[in-house]
């Protein structure tokens, strides 16, 4: 989780027993994100009856909703889709661009959910955009800090550190409504406009549960880890 070696020093004021919840939040993580990746797999061999690639469902979505100023291009890796609000460019990975799977629909239109939600003024997508510079430096800055002010025994330093990091925490869970919400908007417009079936938008939905479950539980490890420093931190301070 990239936390380790702040852990190992503050282990140090005592016995700490949400140190082995933050490894239970962690281990849930690697779960999450092996069973997206099942998934996944399960459901791009089942080929959809429209026969359209995960792209050309996109650019319909698109038409659909009369966005014409949103381009969609092919990014390698896999399952690395994602939405630049900033350069107005849908990326869709290996898997998804060229695949008339019901996995990689459902991924596509997701991404397309994304697009709706910008052109839309969903407000929390507007929060998250907002955040995102503050959330990087939260997620690079605040460990380190918290792990200086530790050595040189700087209490305010580390009080800053913990504020820091919890920028990053908003951000893990400001997400949460963003991509649950993407993905319902997916579902709702993949069963409307007919591109799926029943049954296919059933399979999609499964999909994108999965995926919907990695960011709940790094969510949750991230609140978790907040919390425990916040906690060390008021220890150490008695």
């Amino acid at each position: 989780m990239g936390y380790g070696y702040g852990s190992r020093v503050m282990y140090g004021y005592g016995f700490d027993p949400m140190y082995f919840l933050v490894i239970i939040m962690g281990i849930l993580c690697l779960i999450a994100s092996h069973r997206v990746s099942s998934v996944y797999k399960k459901y791009e061999r089942i080929r959809s009856m429209c026969n359209m690639t995960g792209a050309q469902v996109a650019a319909e979505i698109l038409r659909r909703n009369g966005i014409t100023d949103v381009m969609i291009q092919h990014v390698s890796g896999n399952l690395t889709d994602h939405y630049d609000p900033k350069a107005k460019v849908i990326r869709l990975s290996d898997a998804t661009y060229n695949s008339p799977s019901v996995a990689a629909i459902g991924v596509a239109a997701h991404e397309c959910g994304h697009v709706c939600q910008h052109y839309y003024g969903y407000v929390p997508l507007k929060i998250r955009t907002a955040i995102v510079p503050a959330a990087n430096i939260g997620s690079k800055a605040g460990i380190p800090l918290i792990f200086l002010g530790m050595l040189v025994s700087f209490s305010p330093l580390i009080t800053i550190g913990i504020w820091v990091f919890s920028l990053a925490v908003l951000f893990q869970l400001v997400t949460l409504p963003v991509e649950f919400d993407a993905s319902h908007r997916a579902l709702v417009m993949l069963e409307e406009y007919g591109i799926l079936g029943y049954e296919e938008v059933k399979d999609s939905r499964k999909v994108l549960s999965a995926a919907a479950m990695t960011y709940v539980a790094s969510a949750a490890a991230a609140v978790v880890q907040l919390l425990r420093l916040v906690l060390l931190n008021g220890r150490r301070r008695d």
